[in-house]
């Protein structure tokens, strides 16, 4: 006779999954009642249907945002997912320089936010900042406040040094858990560095580096606060990524309408281009 599950533990959880619907669904659907409306107050709203959503998707500010977006983010996974193994492959197995490692990789993952961009604000400098003066008297003319290509690399920059620990100390995570008897197995067969990590260290990170990819994707998708900081988004515009616009457009000019359906819309796509990767990497994970 077949033993009936005991479900009762469920009702541990209902207290999280009640606070995760008050504190997520509430605001999407406020959210999305919004992005119908044209509201010119408190109690003054008209119901417009999908027209900020016709307006937004046309919107040529929005769509040259969501370029410079895709541009960041590419270059961002680009420079950190190697760059955070290559750290990964070269610490210390263990002992106290393995320790040691691990407490300097975490610094810059404990500065806020708003901090990191203050950091680099002074940092890069052409007159008191060691990067930025430090390039100047190498003979580049560097000047992140006037030179669009010197401010998207500076922020490039900013975030690669921010958040590639957190690459790294996945990756690491991930070297760690391999069992002794595969590196035994590859020496008895005279195996090289390289045949190593791409028949032993890289199929056992897969998993990690899926995590890996998604939270930087996301993160870097939705970065605010470190270009806000360092350069406002100039100069001009080419600092200027997706939140910045929606911020402007909710708290700046108060288009409650416009921002709601374009929050909406910016969700998707971080939601959509998130399962576009997942999918990607765990069916090529099947194919092996």
């Amino acid at each position: 006779m077949s033993k009936v599950p005991d479900n009762r533990a469920w009702w541990l959880v209902l207290p999280v999954l009640l606070l995760v619907a008050f504190s997520a669904l509430v605001p999407l659907m406020t959210v999305v009642n919004y992005s119908v409306q044209d509201i010119f107050g408190p109690g003054n709203a008209y119901y417009v249907g999908t027209e900020w959503f016709r307006d937004v998707l046309r919107d040529q500010r929005l769509q040259e945002s969501l370029l410079r977006q895709f541009g960041f983010s590419a270059a961002v996974l680009a420079i950190e997912i190697p760059l955070g193994i290559a750290v990964a492959l070269m610490m210390p197995k263990g002992g106290i320089r393995a320790s040691l490692c691990l407490i300097l990789l975490a610094i810059p993952l404990l500065i806020p936010w708003n901090v990191v961009g203050t950091i680099w604000q002074i940092f890069a400098r052409g007159d008191i900042g060691l990067f930025g003066w430090g390039l100047n008297e190498l003979g580049f003319s560097y000047n992140y406040t006037g030179d669009p290509v010197a401010a998207w690399f500076t922020v490039l920059l900013m975030d690669v040094w921010h958040w590639t620990p957190l690459v790294a100390l996945l990756c690491y995570s991930g070297l760690r858990a391999i069992p002794e008897a595969f590196y035994q197995a590859a020496e008895i067969d005279r195996a090289s560095r390289w045949a190593v990590f791409r028949y032993i260290q890289l199929p056992r990170l897969r998993n990690v580096l899926v995590i890996a990819v998604l939270l930087r994707f996301m993160d870097s998708f939705m970065i605010y606060t470190e270009p806000f900081v360092l350069t406002g988004g100039g100069p001009g515009s080419s600092t200027t990524f997706l939140s910045q616009t929606l911020t402007t457009m909710a708290v700046g000019q108060f288009d409650l309408g416009r921002a709601a359906a374009f929050s909406l819309v910016y969700f998707l796509i971080v939601l959509l281009v998130s399962w576009l990767f997942f999918t990607a990497i765990t069916h090529m994970d099947k194919e092996r």
